[in-house]
């Protein structure tokens, strides 16, 4: 079973470097690398004279640690003289990565007569005799909070706000790119449960709804339920609901691929956490026949001994065969796995004695439950969470839609029956005409997807 990681463009690295001028230096400088284990993505000519030539060269390796190997060994070789090397991550996120732009112009005094002092203040009366018209007259109408603890980053952990605030950030961009949502980070720092409730309850006004991003399980679950008794705004845990909507998603193209109904399948998920919890709910909304919940003692089921609330009822809630044994057992005979846990835990052996036609979702990242290549021996359909591989499962496909369509809908609220619409909506994205094994959701780059999912929440919310 391997466990090496792929390389990725978040480990991209670009090298200046000298070399001679000779019309085989770039194909033995490219050559080193691929052997290094690296990919070049991009080799250009920054200067040059009638002796050498400047060059940067680009390449995606697996993490930090490869990263500095594919330097030292350029550094070694005699013929090539390292200037620089940069982080290309590190480089985008430089000052931060999303900035405030006025939607309206500020040109004279007229302008600023309207936009402020004296003819905000006929605004602001209309708001305080109607407060509804926030949301017509305010960046409410188009805003949204992403808000965290920094206590389960990731799959970094409890890593505090500060260090979130990449994330946020970068949530915050998707947002605007995808569904044309204005998003802001809010980072807090605190951990308990009555403070985040207060504190997003007061700041509430200035948003149309509340994105929950990466507040530890089971916390999220009281947080999220509070705040909507005390809101007229919906509020949203994308790690929850988000990835639930993407998974009903792409199992509804993979059932049709292998001419599997939900009623008929069993599924074996693997993490019970906040993704794996609304994962379940979902699914059985949706129909399916049956969950074995597992997580790190093996399968939960009824009359376990557990102080974990959510999981006394998911063990009593699902697993209608009372199953009690490990991953290994639970997966033997089911049609489908999900994984939203941890890296390496399945094994090429568990997936060859499931139900015919086995469908893996290897989710955790950025290192699956099983390796693709190894899923991709016994699986018929086998998703994970990585961009480099086939059929990612990636919530950017639910949330930037979702929030556009409860910010048209001006919803006060959301629930199950708008998260099954979103689910449809993205699995029609790919069509039936479409769909086969390598293609069971559609790119997160398709333009048709934020606007179907829109339509789609704001018919069920409105």
């Amino acid at each position: 079973m391997s466990t090496a990681r792929l390389p990725s463009a978040g480990f991209s690295i670009t090298v200046r470097l000298a070399l001679s001028a000779d019309p085989g230096a770039a194909g033995r400088l490219a050559t080193v690398v691929g052997q290094a284990g690296a990919i070049v993505t991009a080799l250009d000519v920054v200067g040059s004279d009638n002796k050498r030539m400047t060059v940067d060269l680009t390449c995606d390796t697996s993490d930090a640690a490869h990263a500095e190997q594919v330097t030292h060994i350029l550094e070694a070789m005699p013929d090539f003289d390292v200037k620089k090397v940069s982080d290309r991550t590190f480089l985008m996120h430089l000052g931060g990565k999303i900035e405030v732009n006025a939607k309206v112009p500020l040109r004279n005094r007229d302008d600023l007569s309207m936009a402020y002092t004296p003819g905000v203040a006929r605004v602001c009366m209309a708001i305080a005799e109607n407060p509804d018209d926030a949301r017509r007259l305010t960046i409410k109408r188009n805003t949204v909070a992403v808000v965290t603890d920094g206590s389960a980053v990731l799959g970094l952990g409890n890593i505090g706000p500060a260090a979130a605030m990449p994330v946020m950030e970068g949530k915050a961009a998707l947002f605007k790119k995808f569904g044309d949502v204005d998003a802001w980070p809010v980072c807090l720092d605190t951990q308990d449960t009555d403070e985040i409730v207060d504190i997003v309850a007061a700041l509430a006004p200035t948003y149309g709804g509340i994105n929950l991003e990466d507040i530890a399980a089971p916390r999220c679950f009281e947080i999220e339920a509070r705040l909507r008794e005390r809101l007229d705004i919906p509020v949203f845990h994308d790690d929850q609901h988000g990835t639930a909507i993407v998974v009903l998603a792409a199992l509804t193209n993979a059932l049709r691929v292998v001419g599997k109904d939900f009623k008929d399948v069993r599924a074996t998920v693997v993490g019970c956490g906040a993704a794996g919890t609304a994962i379940m709910r979902l699914l059985e909304k949706a129909g399916i026949g049956d969950i074995i919940p597992v997580d790190r003692d093996g399968a939960l089921h009824s009359g376990m001994e557990t102080e974990n609330e959510t999981w006394k009822w998911l063990g009593e809630h699902f697993n209608k065969t009372d199953f009690s044994g490990d991953l290994s057992g639970a997966v033997e005979g089911s049609d489908v796995f999900i994984g939203v846990s941890a890296p390496n835990i399945l094994k090429g052996s568990d997936v060859a004695k499931m139900a015919k036609d086995p469908i893996v979702f290897a989710l955790a990242n950025p290192d699956p439950e099983i390796s693709p290549t190894e899923a991709a021996r016994y699986a018929a359909i086998v998703a994970t969470g990585r961009s480099d591989q086939p059929n990612q499962i990636n919530n950017v496909l639910a949330f930037p839609g979702v929030f556009r369509g409860l910010l048209d809908a001006q919803a006060r609220g959301w629930n199950d029956d708008a998260a099954v619409a979103a689910a449809t909506a993205i699995a029609d994205c790919v069509g039936e005409d479409k769909v086969n094994a390598t293609y069971i959701v559609p790119s997160v780059f398709d333009p048709h997807v934020a606007p179907a999912v829109a339509a789609a929440v704001k018919r069920v919310m409105r």
